[in-house]
Parts: C-alpha cells; structure tokens; sequence
C-alpha cells in the first residue's frame, strides 16, 4: 500500500517547459530563491482574497478571532513552512543548491493552491500549482517550466493542519522538480 501512495505521489505532477534550454539547466550548480504568490487561485476560488475573506468569517463566526489568526497563519506559513520544505527536498535531490547569494535566480510563482481537508472520515489531498522561472545573471530568462498537481498529504492522514498538508505540497514540488531537470 505504502509503495503505491509513493508511486502515485511521484507522478502526480506535471510539467510542461514553456520555454528554454532544459539541458543548460543541468550545469546550474547554485541558484538564490524568489517566491510570488500574486495572482493565485486557492480551491474554488479565482482569487485568493475571496477565498480568504470566506474562510475568515466561517472560523469568526464559529469562534471570536478564530479567523483572525488562521489568516495569520496562511500568510506567515509560506517563510516559516512552504518555501524551507521546498529548499529542503530541492537541495536534497538537485546537483544545485539554493543559496541568498547566487548568480542564477529561480522564481517560483505559485498560481494555484488546493488547501485540501481532512475531516477524519473524509480527506482531500492539498495541491499546488506553479510556474518556475529560471533567470541568469543579467536577468535573461534561461526556462520557464509550469508544473500542476504537486500532492501534499501525510502518511497515516493525521494532516489535519492546512498548512501541514499545503508544506507537503511544496516539498514534493521541489524534489519532483529537482529530479527531473536539475539532476544529471
């Protein structure tokens, strides 16, 4: 059971290079990090701020100021938890390292979160949806490669955290990533 879940999760994201050399990227051994989260989709919603606004009066009106801080939260996880997992797995299984000082840049523009749930008797999986731009020295885009589908969840499915299943999302990116185009 467990190598399925692992089989399934290694190929559920896709990648579709938008433009670019894929093989110059190979010889990139350091790149520094930029994350953009504007414009992004989240679940059921085109835009985030609707999303946000639903989900922060929902947690309010079940309790005073519930909301207040999940919003907190969605916001601070992506420093504290989303782009470490990303760095993490990305060094883990790249010939290239991320680093605050490099030549090389990659962006990473997330354009869709599915937040997921789990509700004991009843889960979704969280995704995320995104597009990496890889820029050299004088700013010259090198790739532009749009990855959909990245699966966030635990095994044993205690993810009842939002921000837990969305972190698992971001990891699985930037291994899924690492793998395919910046490992010889």
């Amino acid at each position: 059971m467990m190598l399925l879940l692992t089989v399934s999760a290694a190929r559920a994201q896709k990648f579709k290079v938008l433009e670019g050399d894929m093989k110059a990227l190979k010889s990139i051994t350091a790149l520094k990090m930029e994350y953009v989260y504007s414009p992004m989709g989240v679940g059921k919603f085109d835009e985030e701020a609707a999303y946000l606004n639903k989900k922060v009066k929902e947690y309010n009106d079940k309790e005073s100021g519930k909301g207040d801080r999940w919003k907190k939260a969605w916001v601070e996880d992506r420093k504290k938890r989303f782009e470490p997992a990303f760095e993490e797995l990305f060094n883990k299984h790249a010939d290239a390292q991320v680093g605050p000082k490099e030549t090389y840049k990659m962006i990473m523009h997330t354009t869709f979160t599915e937040p997921g749930y789990n509700v004991v008797v009843h889960r979704k999986n969280a995704s995320i949806d995104a597009v990496f731009t890889i820029l050299d020295a004088g700013g010259k885009v090198l790739a532009k490669i749009q990855m959909s589908g990245a699966p966030g969840r635990t095994y044993g499915g205690y993810d009842y955290d939002t921000g837990e299943r969305i972190e698992e999302s971001y990891a699985m990116a930037g291994k899924a990533l690492a793998k395919k185009y910046f490992s010889k």
